[in-house]
């Protein structure tokens, strides 16, 4: 069943209907990993220059995360799949709350709100003042970024922000312009059938990839969400799934 979904005040758009499952696993030397693996995505210690709204702790620790995400979990069926991506970012699986109050029942079932961006503490209440096309001027997240986040994977807090903006160079969606924020990562549907996923960060480059089965968020969707990043950094990797995908068709 389809829903008309107003979350955050962006955009509407058509979501499926999430229903509340067990917790993903916990990853194993979550913190070493994100230490060794992406120290080099902070400019300076913990704080990134061209992005301050950054809290690049909580990135590397999100990015680890979805490192230690195994094939079986991301091809499992697609409601298990997206609470472990919510997991790997630091967001809790809050299906019943109130759009504004956490609920993240949004998150990553529609074509939009697919971007994982860690923000610091100090960026949370932020508001999109009319900067990012397509979003309510407003735009205000902050409550349920508080309620939604979970705490162990640093300071500062997460959030599926609305993706629109961030084929442009450089990006114009919300995270970079109302958290000047980097993304943690992105989900992508990739083409020709929109069956597969991948995680990129936010130089585009892979950081996991699935095909998850069962009820899939509405093939409109998905094809909208690649088409927003099509011709940019974000969709290299989605692309490389499509040339595979036709080369064996034929």
């Amino acid at each position: 069943m389809r829903a008309l979904v107003l979350v955050g005040l962006c955009s509407s758009s058509s979501v499926r209907s999430v229903h509340s499952l067990r917790p993903a696993p916990t990853a194993v030397a979550l913190t070493a990993f994100a230490f060794t693996s992406f120290r080099m995505t902070s400019s300076s210690g913990d704080f990134d220059s061209s992005y301050p709204g950054t809290a690049v702790t909580r990135m590397n620790n999100i990015r680890a995360r979805v490192a230690s995400l195994t094939p079986a979990q991301l091809n499992a069926d697609w409601s298990e799949v997206r609470r472990s991506v919510l997991w790997a970012g630091g967001l809790k699986d809050l299906p019943s709350s109130r759009p504004g109050e956490g609920y993240t029942g949004h998150s990553f079932n529609d074509y939009n709100h697919c971007d994982l961006t860690a923000m610091r503490d100090e960026e949370k209440e932020n508001e999109n003042e009319g900067r990012v096309v397509g979003i309510h001027r407003r735009n205000p997240l902050g409550a349920g970024i508080r309620i939604a986040s979970i705490e162990d994977l640093g300071p500062g807090g997460s959030w599926s922000t609305c993706m629109i903006g961030c084929a442009s160079d450089p990006p114009q969606d919300v995270a970079h312009i109302q958290f000047r924020s980097k993304i943690a990562f992105k989900l992508v549907w990739a083409p020709p059938d929109f069956s597969s996923f991948v995680l990129v960060d936010d130089d585009g480059n892979l950081l996991a990839k699935g095909t998850p089965t069962g009820s899939l968020p509405n093939h409109g969707e998905r094809e909208m969400n690649y088409r927003v990043v099509k011709g940019s950094k974000y969709a290299r990797e989605a692309d490389k799934i499509s040339v595979v995908a036709t080369s064996e068709l034929r």
